[in-house]
């Protein structure tokens, strides 16, 4: 691709490389420039212009944005995501509904280092979406780019990027009280968990509450429908055979980990209880704020597994905001 200054009368056919007043209003960087526009040009007084013009083995940014959108997004429906049309070299990529983003990383970042004009951005793995957010964009940052640097990344980057789906439908809560515990936090925890449940497009099929006791635990445990069980205790889980994981497993269920290395979020356990995901949420589930629950949800709900190679690969970037719910601060104040 040519890249420079030329004489107006040298410009026919080829782009304008940066945005130039005219009389009446101004030309945009990218336009193709033709009669009208050269004239315009002119009259402005110029008789020279920076321009770029494809060579015979160039592909505009348009075209090559398009091209490397459609070879990493080749099945929309079954990945989840929908190309928008091509726009100053930049296709957005959006998530077609609510899910997690699954990334080929190994392979985008091949993609990445075949030409530092072809890019793409992406939101990071396992963030969770909804409908229409910004899940990618491809941007050719050049007027155009050759067709072999194009085509290899095209090839390394085939379907690299999807939306993982929400498989899960509906979900039950079970909650305990615990003395001192203030209703008013009670009753913000169901919300919170409600809340986390509705962005995933899931629904809160019943609440239970009962006292923080064994026996009392166990039962409404058993009792729990939908196809994912959330239990968020009055008082915290302190160890694999604390109050709430023993209930578990003597409603007939299994826990698969206690603790997890994100902060906040270590409380949390996981496990299976007929046949569904059981969560054992950590106390600062029952704020809105992001923590390592919502990262166990989120899989969960995809019908992704989560063993405990992923939740220790967690805590790289699981050091999260503060939140003030928290009785005892990282820092004190």
């Amino acid at each position: 691709m040519f890249f420079g200054e030329v004489a107006l009368e040298m410009a026919a056919g080829a782009v304008l490389a940066h945005s130039e007043p005219v009389p009446g209003g101004r030309l945009r960087k990218g336009v193709i420039l033709g009669a009208a526009e050269i004239a315009a040009l002119r009259g402005q007084g110029l008789t020279h212009v920076t321009v770029a013009r494809m060579g015979p083995g160039d592909v505009a940014e348009d075209m090559a944005a398009a091209e490397l959108a459609a070879a990493l997004v080749p099945d929309p429906v079954g990945q989840g995501v929908q190309p928008g049309t091509a726009f100053t070299g930049r296709v957005n990529l959006n998530a077609m509904g609510p899910g997690i983003v699954a990334l080929d990383e190994a392979a985008i970042h091949r993609m990445n280092l075949v030409h530092p004009a072809i890019t793409l951005a992406t939101l990071p793995p396992w963030q969770r979406v909804t409908a229409g957010t910004l899940v990618g964009t491809v941007k050719i940052i050049a007027y155009g780019v050759e067709r072999a640097a194009l085509d290899r990344a095209r090839d390394l980057a085939r379907a690299a990027i999807r939306v993982m789906p929400v498989v899960l439908r509906e979900a039950s809560l079970v909650m305990t009280e615990a003395p001192g515990l203030d209703a008013k936090v009670a009753a913000k925890g169901r919300r919170a968990v409600e809340g986390r449940l509705r962005a995933l497009g899931m629904r809160l099929t019943g609440v239970e509450s009962v006292p923080h006791e064994g026996a009392a635990l166990t039962g409404a445990l058993r009792r729990a429908g939908g196809e994912m069980v959330l239990l968020l205790t009055g008082s915290a889980t302190s160890d694999l055979m604390d109050t709430g994981p023993a209930a578990v497993r003597a409603a007939g269920g299994t826990v698969a980990r206690f603790g997890m290395p994100v902060d906040p979020g270590n409380l949390l356990f996981h496990g299976r209880l007929g046949g569904r995901p059981v969560i054992g949420l950590p106390g600062c589930a029952r704020s809105p704020a992001l923590n390592g629950a919502d990262w166990v949800l989120e899989r969960l709900a995809c019908g992704l597994a989560v063993t405990d190679a992923d939740i220790a690969a967690m805590g790289v970037g699981g050091l999260l905001k503060e939140i003030p719910l928290r009785p005892q601060l990282r820092e004190p104040t």
